[in-house]
């Protein structure tokens, strides 16, 4: 049974305040868990690393073992699925985190790109987190 997920990352400014969005889906696609999360200062493409970071934490908690996420992040995806090199030292240490988690809790993980149009509720999680400075759960 695969579960699904959509997240977004996103930082006023680049750098600036940054925050992240996550809605985990079940096997039957309905909607488990909606997550925004501020995690302070950081680029863009950290905030969308550290939204999948919180999207397999949250999938762990639930004891998903098979997960489809889809986020509007190119450079995200297309570093998790090995079509581009992490070459930035602060991405690379994020990349090799969220391998471990993989391989530790034995996650099977297939990430898509999907376009932005598609991931507005991740999206305005990520950016209400921003604005509040905290941790919004649904």
């Amino acid at each position: 049974m695969t579960w699904t997920a959509y997240i977004d990352g996103s930082s006023m400014g680049n750098p600036g305040e940054a925050g992240y969005g996550v809605v985990l889906k079940d096997d039957n696609g309905k909607t488990v868990k909606s997550i925004g999360n501020y995690i302070g200062e950081a680029t863009n493409n950290v905030a969308e690393y550290q939204g999948l970071i919180g999207c397999l934490e949250l999938a762990i908690s639930f004891g998903v073992r098979s997960l489809t996420v889809f986020s509007d992040s190119e450079l995200l995806v297309k570093q998790l699925n090995g079509q581009y090199r992490v070459r930035k030292d602060h991405l690379k240490m994020l990349y090799s985190q969220i391998l471990d988690m993989l391989r530790k809790k034995s996650i099977q993980l297939d990430i898509q790109h999907i376009s932005r149009d598609k991931n507005k509720e991740a999206d305005q999680l990520a950016r209400y987190a921003v604005r509040k400075r905290s941790k919004i759960e649904e």
